[in-house]
């Protein structure tokens, strides 16, 4: 028989059975929104496929044009043929005109080839193919498609999902507690998202250009899909939880482990420490800096926070 989930207030106590009956309760509205999420995003799984893709897709089509690899070499050849389709639709054009010496006969045999070029001038004129990362096994297709959605999924999902585990663990704390715990954790979702559009849009393209052009002359590359697609997953998930930074700084501060007045005084530790974080993701220089950049403005944040928090403390304690 279903049970009705509701909150539990810190004053109430119940039995080790009603516990876990609250925590099936909670598993199975989480299941039931993840269901309907997962599906719905099974049901938009090419826009989301384009939308993973779009990195790779960006920075394939550059190594294409440069003419590297097997890909490279096939575009080159289809920029020169075009260029000589070019050349001969301009002849056929001259020839074809009153005037050109090219007898009246001839102007009749050219008359359809002057089309035939055009046509084959918009096909070569196309972007280059073959960006799409390649699947080798002939499930392959299906359980990368089931991982993205599921992926997509879950960050939909994520902020009902952290309200369920906050509902159930929040009875155990004190009203000060709780009133104290409350922004951290409503900062949770939005740091997540945060971090992992920033790994989208800045950390992914930088380590996809850096891996692609690394030795590229050396080799032929073709991207498998459930390599990069686990590659992408890490890179932004690790960015979402990356973001994080501020509301472990806050739940360290909050359990007296330390102090923002330490932290201020150690930040050029905290700021090696973004450097080496930053330095360890793939990409150049300029990649590094801009990585740099969030994550320690996250930290200093994350010490304004901290300051106000504290001060606001000082009269309740003192």
């Amino acid at each position: 028989m279903a049970v009705a989930v509701r909150r539990l207030n810190h004053e109430e106590r119940i039995g080790l059975v009603e516990h876990l009956d609250e925590l099936r309760s909670r598993l199975l509205v989480s299941l039931a929104v993840l269901g309907v999420a997962f599906a719905v995003c099974f049901w938009q799984n090419h826009a989301l496929l384009r939308i993973v893709n779009a990195p790779l897709t960006s920075q394939t089509q550059k190594q294409v044009r440069a003419g590297n690899g097997p890909l490279g070499a096939s575009y080159s050849d289809q920029q020169n043929t075009r260029a000589v389709a070019v050349q001969l639709a301009r002849v056929v054009d001259t020839l074809e005109r009153a005037g050109s010496g090219a007898t009246a006969a001839t102007r009749t045999a050219l008359a359809p080839v002057g089309p035939r070029l055009q046509a084959a001038i918009r096909r070569l004129s196309a972007a280059p193919s073959g960006d799409k990362p390649v699947t080798l096994g002939i499930g392959e297709p299906f359980t990368t498609t089931i991982g993205i959605t599921l992926l997509f999924a879950l960050i939909l999902t994520l902020p009902l999902l952290l309200y369920q585990l906050y509902a159930f663990l929040i009875p155990a704390f004190n009203p000060a507690q709780q009133r104290a715990a409350r922004p951290l954790l409503l900062a949770v979702p939005g740091l997540f998202i945060t971090g992992v559009l920033f790994g989208y849009f800045v950390v992914l393209p930088a380590a996809l250009r850096f891996f692609e052009n690394f030795n590229s002359s050396q080799f032929n590359v073709l991207v498998q899909a459930s390599q990069y697609y686990h590659f992408a997953a890490m890179t932004i998930l690790a960015m979402g939880l990356l973001f994080q930074v501020p509301v472990a700084i806050l739940l360290a501060i909050r359990a007296e482990v330390t102090t923002a007045r330490q932290l201020r005084r150690n930040r050029r530790y905290a700021l090696l420490g973004c450097v080496a974080i930053a330095a360890l993701l793939p990409g150049d220089l300029t990649t590094m800096l801009l990585e740099t950049i969030p994550l320690y403005v996250l930290f200093e944040a994350s010490l304004i926070l901290a300051t106000i928090a504290e001060r606001r403390r000082r009269p309740a304690t003192g």
